[in-house]
């Protein structure tokens, strides 16, 4: 029994040799009416109760939106017409993922453990399942992928993690003007020789503020109304419009 314990005392003491203390230049993130982007910048340090072991530290940092669950449809000609023939219902998809290393990925994490950590943009999409008659439903959730990639929406930032001494490190990461609210999570994992050592998440508060915020409310909460004052906005618009051209035809 003692031996046992002893194990477990040397067994545990190694798995917690390393670990990782960070911090953030913000913790939240106001969407405001001239909202045009932002910034995370993301550092930290790696604490030790030992000598590092041998084999290089590799750091990987993951911003994941709020998941949301999505349809993909794929269109076909039918009697020449384009139409929805195919549907496939993505189960959980991050609003917004990037993921920057501090190297390649594939040699800063191994396949299993980043099918364990769920790391990389495939493996942060859950599909649990398709209609029978689909036979590639893996290419609907990369459609999503690549559709997002080119809106910036989902990222992959490789050697983009700065490094220091192996125990410093930092890396920025951007965050496009139409992302959506809610609470965003960082995630840094600590690597070496590809498995996972430790890791540490915290959460980004991203919420709409000022203008936004009572529109967004109001759209919610009250959509006739909201309806109504758009309506009533888009015909002063196109009054004064009409008004400031005659105005300059005249003079």
């Amino acid at each position: 029994m003692i031996r046992l314990i002893l194990l477990f005392l040397i067994s545990t003491s190694s798995a917690f040799a390393e670990s990782v203390v960070i911090g953030m230049d913000k913790e939240k993130v106001a969407i405001t009416a001239t909202f045009d982007g932002s910034q995370i910048l993301l550092f930290g340090a790696v604490k030790r109760d030992k000598p590092a072991p041998i084999g290089d530290l590799q750091v990987i940092v993951t911003v994941a939106g709020p998941s949301e669950r999505i349809s993909v449809h794929r269109k076909s000609k039918v009697l020449g017409i384009w139409m929805n023939t195919e549907t496939v219902e993505v189960d959980a998809a991050p609003s917004f993922y990037a993921v920057a290393t501090s190297s390649n990925f594939l040699s800063t994490i191994s396949d299993t453990e980043d099918l364990r950590y769920k790391v990389s943009i495939p493996r942060a999409i859950r599909s649990v399942g398709a209609p029978m008659n689909v036979l590639d439903a893996v290419s609907f959730s990369e459609a999503v992928i690549r559709i997002r990639k080119e809106q910036g929406l989902y990222k992959l930032l490789e050697n983009t993690v700065e490094i220091d001494e192996q125990t410093l490190f930092r890396t920025s990461i951007g965050m496009p003007a139409d992302i959506s609210e809610g609470d965003y999570t960082a995630r840094i994992l600590l690597t070496r020789n590809g498995n996972v050592i430790d890791e540490f998440s915290t959460v980004i508060d991203v919420r709409k503020v000022g203008l936004e915020r009572l529109l967004f409310n109001m759209s919610r909460e009250n959509p006739l109304a909201y309806g109504l004052m758009s309506l009533a906005i888009a015909i002063f618009a196109g009054w004064a419009a009409s008004l400031l051209f005659r105005f300059f035809r005249t003079t």
